[in-house]
């Protein structure tokens, strides 16, 4: 599989991973990573050692902001079926149907947010909920309308329940 990363809107790489190992631009890259205990990553490529931090990632434009010493590097993620899409004048963004927001683990349903009819918009909050002793904001992951609040305050909910319908 092929990935192109575009590296701060202008240099793009080509990553393949053939069964010989991970390739950039055609050329084979020896690389590894691992987690360091302050939230960033050592990473060691082609002999030489850096330090990145995830600055911010951005699942809807599959872009992620790497922070590197004192530069910030802005990589756009494209898989095989985005540039196949971009090609038949699609976009993926467009095309995607609106999720329900979901319990992504047991927890309480502290405080509803919204109600049934309301415009929201991306970012807003819209439901509090514990789980593990934490509160947990729960945000609209686009612009919308509340179609059905499908929960009340105080309610325990499983790992996959429907919370908030969205239209």
């Amino acid at each position: 599989m092929m990935i192109k990363a575009i590296v701060n809107g202008a240099q793009p790489f080509e990553i393949t991973s053939p069964a010989d190992g991970i390739s950039c631009n055609g050329r084979k890259t020896e690389w590894s990573a691992e987690a360091l205990p302050s939230g960033g990553y050592s990473i060691l490529m082609d002999g030489k050692s850096y330090v990145a931090e995830v600055v911010r990632t951005d699942r809807d434009t599959k872009t992620v902001t790497l922070q590197l010493g004192q530069r910030l590097f802005e990589v756009k993620l494209e898989e095989p079926m985005d540039r196949l899409l971009a090609a038949m004048g699609i976009s993926e963004a467009s095309s995607r149907k609106l999720n329900d927001i979901k319990a992504p683990m047991p927890g309480m349903v502290l405080k509803v947010l919204v109600s049934p009819g309301q415009a929201i918009s991306k970012g807003d909050p819209v439901l509090i909920l514990e789980a593990m002793k934490m509160e947990n904001v729960f945000k609209a992951p686009s612009d919308a309308v509340v179609k059905e609040v499908k929960v009340t305050e105080r309610k325990a909910v499983e790992k996959g329940e429907v919370l908030i319908v969205l239209e």
